[in-house]
Parts: structure tokens; sequence; C-alpha cells
């Protein structure tokens, strides 16, 4: 499978119980492979342990569970929140298939202003650990039921946001005449957002 071959190429990979645990080329972001059981009923996998983020010490308490429905072409993001309202988040998907991408926006960071970014569907059933720093956006390559755990509660004045399609970021978001809200065609660029933050989250 073409998945499993760009996670050997792309991952560090841990066995940890029930899954696979890949560190991924921006530290401290996480991308989980649970192991699926299929038969002739259907299939069963375990969604979350706490234990495979604590082998990698990573310990949240997590307050908020979010989830979205998106059309084909959809992009949202790419957001984030700033302190003391921060989150870190637990993302998957339930139903089709998105591009997610994450940018590193943590100040003094070796790898600021980079991204990373996945595909997550209903056949890997993969999972997304995005730590507190990151801006966040999805594109949706089919109609999708995105989910994702919070660390913190959302806070409206905490809110902010990168434009999805700057330039600088150059991410390639896989569709074609994207459906974007009006709030997300107004956020800064990422050079905008390294001044107004004076270096970062």
């Amino acid at each position: 499978m073409a998945w499993l071959f760009y996670r050997l190429i792309n991952c560090r990979i841990r066995t940890s119980p029930m899954a696979e645990i890949c560190k991924t080329s921006l530290p401290g972001v996480l991308e989980i492979f649970p192991k699926v059981f299929n038969d002739q009923r259907g299939y069963f996998f375990e969604s979350f342990r706490a234990d495979w983020l604590e082998k990698e010490h990573v310990f949240e308490t997590w307050v908020q569970d979010n989830q979205s429905y998106s059309q084909k072409g959809t992009v949202r993001g790419l957001h984030f929140q700033r302190e003391p309202f921060a989150q870190a988040k637990l993302v998957r998907v339930i139903q089709g298939k998105v591009l997610d991408v994450v940018v590193d926006l943590r100040k003094d960071s070796e790898t600021f202003g980079s991204y990373y970014s996945t595909i997550m569907d209903t056949e890997k059933h993969n999972l997304l650990y995005v730590p507190r720093g990151f801006a966040h956006g999805f594109s949706v390559l089919e109609d999708a039921i995105f989910v994702y755990k919070c660390s913190n509660y959302y806070d409206k004045e905490s809110e902010g946001g990168i434009l999805w399609n700057d330039p600088s970021l150059q991410i390639d978001w896989m569709v074609n005449d994207p459906i974007i809200s009006e709030k997300d065609t107004k956020w800064q660029s990422l050079e905008e957002f390294k001044v107004t933050s004076e270096g970062g989250l």
C-alpha cells in the first residue's frame, strides 16, 4: 500500500499497545496508526489510548470533543488559539478522507514556518496529535466527518489564524475551487503573524 511506504520513509516508528506511533518531521507532532482487526462482520480498533501519548512523554487532559461535517472541496484553517487558551488537539476522520495540515508557529522553534501534512481516512483510521503552538487546518478530499479532542476550551478572544493559501507556505491542499469561509480568507500571512506575535506563539 502506498500509505505504508509513506509511513516507512517519513516516520520514525515506535510500536505501542494496539498502535504504531510515528514521530513526524516536526518535533512533537505524532501520527498514530491503530491496529485494525477485520473479519466478515466488519472491523474493530481502539481509537484512543492515553498510554500511546504517555510513552512519548505527552500528558494531556482532554476537556472538549469537536465534530464537523464538510463537503468535498472544503478547506478549513489554518487555526490556533493563543495562551492562556492554547490547545493541543488529537484529530481523526470517522467518515471520508481529508488532507490534514499543521504549521509550526512556536517561537524559536528550528522548524518555525514548516508544515506537516498527511491524508487521514477510514482505511488507515490514523490519528494526528497536534501540540500547542501549531496552526491546524484540513482540506476535504471526500465528504468527511472530522472529529478531534482538545486540551482546552474554545475561546473566541484567543482565536487566531494563518492565511490558508499564504504563498510562503507552499501548501498543496489537493483541491480545485476550494470552499472557504469568509473568516478564513482574512487571516494574516505567516510573515505578518511573525511580526505581530513578536516571533511566534
